[in-house]
């Protein structure tokens, strides 16, 4: 594994390599409040079939603070990134806020994708009720509350466009849900899969941290699938 940067518009991102087959990339992409290392035993065990790109979105990690978030800005900033790494046919893999990043690029720049995994994705519908944006604790982070606190408020209430756009993404697309345990709405998931034309979806109920509850359950699923 190597720990890597680039810089997309300006913005540092940094990211983890695991080397394997050149043709095949798998890029991940981990959930609010968390960086790539989360993915670890994942990779490395994609890595036996894929060349595997961990990211860490800007506000978290090894990126840089920026003065402003949104899921647009990350967006741009993972498509800017796969463009810098001249990567084509890549599985795009997301948890929670990985996936709703994810689902946007997937439906803006599908030509460049063969495969798009959610994990926990929520759906891009409004929060009813809304959920309460948090205070910042009073504890140092290892990432910035900017971003928890805009995330959170684009959460409440996406962009409505983003609902049709979804069915523009006719990649093969696997969504893994948590189950009843999971503060994610699973009937929504389902929703959202119906939205999908090339869709699937499967269940490990073990709530929201599908890949770090049962790794080697969730690698078996992504492998399965990306065969597909």
């Amino acid at each position: 594994m190597q720990l890597r940067n680039l810089v997309v518009d300006g913005t540092e991102l940094a990211f983890r390599e695991w080397e394997g087959p050149d043709d095949a990339p798998v890029v991940l992409l981990h959930s609010l409040g968390e960086d790539s290392t989360t993915w670890t035993r994942v990779a490395v065990s994609l890595s036996q079939s894929h060349v595997v790109y961990a990211f860490d979105l800007r506000g978290h990690g090894a990126s840089e603070h920026t003065p402003q978030y949104s899921l647009e800005l990350m967006r741009d900033d993972i498509q800017g990134a796969i463009d810098y790494l001249g990567l084509s046919n890549v599985a795009l893999i997301g948890h929670s806020l990985g996936g709703m990043v994810a689902y946007l690029i997937a439906a803006q720049d599908r030509h460049r994708l063969s495969h798009l995994v959610l994990e926990e994705a929520p759906p891009p519908l409004p929060v009813v009720p809304a959920r309460k944006i948090p205070e910042p604790p009073a504890d140092a982070l290892s990432f910035d509350w900017k971003a928890v606190a805009a995330i959170h408020a684009q959460r409440n209430e996406p962009d409505p466009s983003w609902w049709g756009l979804l069915r523009s993404i006719k990649i093969p697309t696997l969504i893994i849900g948590g189950g009843s345990s999971s503060h994610v709405d699973q009937r929504q998931i389902t929703r959202m899969a119906h939205q999908l034309e090339a869709c699937r979806v499967v269940t490990i109920a073990v709530g929201h941290n599908v890949h770090a509850a049962r790794p080697d359950e969730f690698a078996a699923s992504l492998t399965e699938f990306l065969r597909v």
